[in-house]
């Protein structure tokens, strides 16, 4: 895949790589920095790599690229640019009670009380070459909200914040270390490498100490996950106040997260991995997904039922869940298979978003 279509909302950190011009910036960074001016409106936004997407009583939203901010008031028929006040990438979209917020590249976060027709930037947290703090610049990656004064964001580096005032004022959340790995005996045989050498042990990875925190998810009951790479998973059962590193069955990165009433939640990534829990994380069994194709994001359903996209326009779906995922390809008009980042159930199939903008599935 080119460096390009790695730009995307779960691996955000290769976007800082990719488009290193929109990821730093100095200390008072000057009136026409990317990351202060207004995205520019262009006619074939709707086209242009889209990351995150949520529906709302005033229609439906859409972000990526170039602060590009769409919406939709006839469910996904037709799209207006909204004029986002920066042209850096935009990774995540929320909503809750009436109110607005979108977050992404420079550590920035924005609200809006008017369906996106203004915007206040509450955050922005830009790269120097001074910055001492391991999260300067790194980018949030996904949002979520509770109500419409308690909030969480989370992204590169294990950037965990919290509001509790509607977004004017962030805090940033330590997690739990993973545990120590256990101390050699001291009575344990030596063995033979040369200076140069790595032993096995050597070259074995060590749990992520600050993993990227990429999906934050919240149940009916109030439980909040988050996901990473590395295999790193987080739960607080108190709206955010402890948090506590969960077991899992698996050590690659994960990209998106669901959830259901009853303690059922689903975690899907890397190399087309996917798990479920119906104890809100205690225990996890691994899904058949059929391959190996990345998963970016997805779609809670009733009854259990979920959408996942990912990589190569693949679409995995169930009705329900004991239903087995049926697995299918979308296609652009033009015979493209794109990599997928998210989607949303509307009349006659699923609304889905991704590297070349707005797409339409029915199944």
């Amino acid at each position: 895949m080119s460096p390009v279509l790695q730009c995307f909302r779960p691996v955000a950190l290769f976007v800082a790589l990719c488009l290193p011009g929109l990821a730093i910036a100095q200390p008072q960074p000057p009136a026409n920095d990317p990351a202060l001016l207004d995205a520019e409106i262009k006619p074939l936004a709707s086209r242009a790599l889209l990351i995150d997407l949520v529906r709302t009583p005033a229609g439906l939203f859409a972000v990526g690229e170039r602060g590009i901010l769409l919406q939709s008031i006839d469910n996904g028929a037709s799209w207006e640019q909204l004029r986002l006040p920066t042209r850096l990438m935009m990774t995540s979209i929320a909503a809750a009670d009436g109110e607005l917020w979108v977050a992404g590249h420079g550590g920035q976060i924005l609200r809006s009380s008017d369906n996106g027709g203004t915007w206040t930037r509450q955050r922005i947290d830009l790269w120097t070459p001074e910055a001492e703090s391991p999260h300067a610049g790194a980018p949030i990656l996904d949002l979520a909200f509770l109500d419409a004064r308690r909030g969480f964001a989370v992204g590169a580096f294990g950037l965990l914040l919290r509001t509790d005032d509607g977004g004017s004022n962030w805090t940033a959340i330590p997690l739990p270390a993973p545990a120590a790995a256990p101390e050699a005996a001291d009575d344990a045989p030596a063995t033979e490498a040369s200076d140069w050498l790595f032993t096995a042990d050597d070259l074995e990875l060590d749990a992520e100490t600050d993993p990227h925190l990429n999906a934050i998810a919240t149940t009916l009951e109030g439980v909040l996950l988050i996901a990473g790479e590395r295999g790193a998973v987080f739960r607080s059962r108190d709206g955010g106040g402890q948090w506590e590193r969960l077991a899992f069955p698996y050590d690659g990165s994960m990209f998106g997260l669901l959830a259901w009433p009853g303690g059922q939640v689903m975690a899907f990534g890397l190399r087309g991995n996917a798990f479920e829990s119906f104890d809100a994380g205690d225990s996890w069994s691994r899904l058949d997904t059929g391959g190996e194709i990345t998963l970016q994001g997805g779609v809670a359903l009733a009854g259990g039922g979920a959408l996942l996209v990912g990589n190569e326009g693949l679409l995995l779906h169930r009705p329900d869940a004991v239903s087995p995922f049926r697995r299918t390809v979308f296609q652009t008009p033009a015979g493209e298979t794109p990599v997928l980042s998210s989607a949303l159930p509307v009349e006659g199939g699923f609304l889905l978003i991704g590297e070349k903008g707005v797409g339409v599935h029915a199944f």
